[in-house]
């Protein structure tokens, strides 16, 4: 159950491998063969804490499931099981908060119910913070649990609504723990909404990918928490394109999106209040596999070029993890442990990957990967790399423009 040493990276790509006992399947948003539809995000197979300090999943297997703690921010990693009176169902979700308590929440029908557990001597303490009722149009896996928020002691929950009284779709956004009492609904916002990023500090502003009406395309818009709800454009690329906020990094500006603006779904990259279009590195699709974002490196002040982004590559034999940085070359594929978990993993502040496994040989444990320099590159910007530092007074949401979608070179 020890963490593992510092590994160096592979340096050249010869396609993705899977690690044992992690399975094929990608992150929702794929733009591969078998790749899941654009939709409600299922609940990852494990959840860190904002800080990294703990992570959650629901351990078991078949019809005996319970909640699991780790702590990772000592000088070993363990689990603590948290199971109660009676076993979990597949879709409940579990979330860690920065206190080391565990936020669950339990669907049941027409109702979402949430809890918090803690270990308590040999039992498993749970503190009831009651539940949000959900419209049955809504569907069983409708409401989804948001991230954490960046200072880890509040959680929010997405719950599409069946209109707003005049045949407009309506997303309502509850505080489901870190308030003041039981679940409070904090905003309703115009439109079908999925996803969620957070695009501060704060926790003031989440980014959303919202449809509008039926049928209609789907924009990721920037939502005030602190304003009701007041909405602002994020993403513009294009009027009828789809553009989606798969990352951000708020310490940066750095933006990892999925569009189909250039003919197909490609991930590209922009900056938050930056001047230059969103770009859609030819790098980032991979022929027969499904790249998907699961994190990227916080801490580079005004260096949205140096952030890395961990990706999942997943194709028909398995799913490995790969690195890229806007200001990079390619692609750069790593060694998963086994037991690895596919699209799960967090960066720290000094660019150190730290992937989450579980295997017979460690129940518990975190993979530390330092992932290879990047080659020098040449005087000068080359298209489609650097951005530049971003100005320090534009932190705000602004729609991004159009990116150049003619003249490129097309793989696959």
């Amino acid at each position: 159950m020890t963490a593992c040493a510092v590994e160096p990276g592979a340096t050249r790509w010869n396609g993705p491998g899977g690690s044992e006992g992690s399975g094929g399947g990608a992150a929702p948003g794929g733009d591969g063969p078998g790749a899941p539809s654009h939709g409600a995000v299922p609940a990852p197979p494990l959840t860190f804490s904002a800080d990294g300090a703990y992570a959650a999943r629901l351990a078991g297997s078949g019809d005996a499931l319970y909640p699991e703690r780790w702590t990772l921010d000592g000088p070993e990693a363990y689990a603590v099981p948290l199971p109660l009176y009676q076993p979990e169902e597949p879709d409940t979700a579990v979330l860690p908060l920065a206190d080391g308590r565990v936020l669950i929440h339990r669907r049941t029908a027409g109702r979402q119910l949430f809890s918090l557990l803690y270990p308590s001597g040999p039992e498993t303490g749970e503190l009831s913070l009651g539940g949000v009722g959900t419209p049955s149009a809504a569907g069983r896996g409708a409401a989804v649990l948001l991230p954490p928020t960046p200072d880890g002691t509040r959680a929010h929950l997405l719950v599409p609504g069946p209109g707003d009284g005049s045949g407009g779709l309506v997303t309502a956004i509850w505080l489901v723990a870190g308030g003041s009492f039981g679940p409070e609904l904090i905003a309703e916002v115009p439109g079908r909404c999925t996803g969620g990023v957070w695009l501060d500090r704060t926790g003031r502003l989440l980014a959303l990918d919202r449809q509008r009406e039926p049928g209609g395309p789907v924009k990721a818009v920037a939502v005030d928490l602190e304003r009701g709800g007041e909405v602002s454009p994020l993403l513009q690329i294009a009027p009828d394109s789809n553009d989606r906020l798969l990352l951000a990094a708020p310490d940066s500006g750095l933006l990892v999106v999925r569009s189909d603006a250039p003919g197909d779904d490609r991930v590209g990259w922009g900056v938050l209040g930056g001047e230059r279009p969103v770009r859609f590195p030819d790098c980032l699709r991979v022929p027969g596999a499904a790249v998907s974002p699961f994190a990227v490196q916080p801490g580079q002040v005004l260096q949205p070029d140096d952030c890395a982004v961990a990706f999942t590559v997943a194709t028909g034999t398995g799913s490995a993890p790969a690195v890229w940085r806007p200001r990079g070359r390619g692609l750069r594929p790593l060694t998963a442990p086994d037991g690895w978990f596919p699209g799960t993993g967090r960066w720290t502040p000094e660019g150190i990957l730290q992937l989450p496994y579980s295997s017979p040989a460690a129940v518990c444990g975190t993979a530390l990967l330092a992932p290879p320099a990047e080659p020098a590159e040449p005087a000068g910007d080359p298209a489609g790399s650097g951005s530049g530092p971003r100005p320090a007074a534009a932190l705000r949401p602004v729609p991004l423009q159009q990116a150049p979608l003619v003249g490129r070179t097309r793989t696959g």
